[in-house]
């Protein structure tokens, strides 16, 4: 088994209590998606998956969990935008596939923003925790995209198809309370317990009854898989389909150079 490196994007670590951590690592870029960290998120997940312990907890190292795809990698690419944006999807996407898949439970701890694809991450776990600083905001439409990572899927499963629409078409931001309300995520707790908090659900987790955890779990996610397997392609598909647009492409351009300017 390789072990990951402090400079690795993604990491794993591997706790006494039967935890295995997988580490989002890359906070000076708002751990956001380009392909190389997508391609890391998959690996270790694929990883994760072979030999997941008794729980798994998702995190991320900085202030903001993750910011979703890396425009500043998107932009500038021309006829190879839609390209380069279907293998950064389909990486991810193999990623929340194999996490949405595992047997044993999923904690995940959210803090600071969790964009883009950052909320199909986010919410791929069994458990979500929130700490209150979190601000969860879809953004795709905003540059003439469509979500990825499955948030097309996860959101009007968790909170319906009127409230998933408001997310995703108007762009709602919501915080971790507004999160909680909602249904969005398990609990919202204050920024300064949520490695804490996390750490001890998954631990106690990890330390409970394995087989009938996962037993439960199973039902819970009986026959879902391939259905988002499906849907993650289609997601991939309509995501490149319209990166290779110029809306889009003058959208994160005219994006990047506000941001450039504050």
């Amino acid at each position: 088994m390789r072990p990951t490196a402090s400079s690795d994007p993604v990491r794993i670590v591997r706790h006494p209590e039967g935890v295995v951590e997988l580490r989002l690592n890359d906070p000076g870029r708002g751990n956001a998606l380009d392909l190389r960290t997508a391609e890391a998120l998959r690996d270790a997940a694929f990883e994760v998956t072979a030999h997941p312990g008794g729980a798994v907890l998702l995190r991320a190292t900085g202030g903001s969990f993750c910011v979703g795809g890396d425009l500043r990698a998107f932009a500038g690419r021309g006829r190879e935008t839609g390209s380069y944006v279907h293998a950064v999807a389909s990486a991810a996407h193999a990623a929340i596939q194999a996490l949405y898949d595992l047997p044993v439970p999923l904690v995940t701890a959210v803090r600071g923003a969790a964009a883009g694809g950052g909320v199909g991450l986010a919410l791929v776990g069994d458990i979500v925790l929130a700490a209150r600083s979190t601000r969860f905001r879809l953004a795709y439409t905003a540059i003439a995209l469509t979500p990825d990572c499955g948030a097309s899927w996860l959101l009007p499963r968790l909170v319906g198809p009127r409230r998933a629409a408001d997310l995703i078409l108007a762009n709602r931001v919501l915080t971790g309370d507004d999160a909680e309300r909602w249904g969005l995520v398990s609990r919202c707790v204050d920024d300064g317990e949520l490695d804490e908090t996390a750490h001890r659900t998954a631990a106690d987790l990890a330390a409970g009854a394995g087989e009938a955890l996962r037993a439960a779990k199973g039902l819970l996610r009986a026959g879902d898989g391939e259905d988002l397997r499906r849907h993650l392609a289609d997601e991939a598909r309509s995501i490149a389909a319209l990166a290779d647009g110029r809306e889009a492409q003058d959208r994160m351009a005219s994006f990047l150079a506000a941001k450039s300017v504050s």
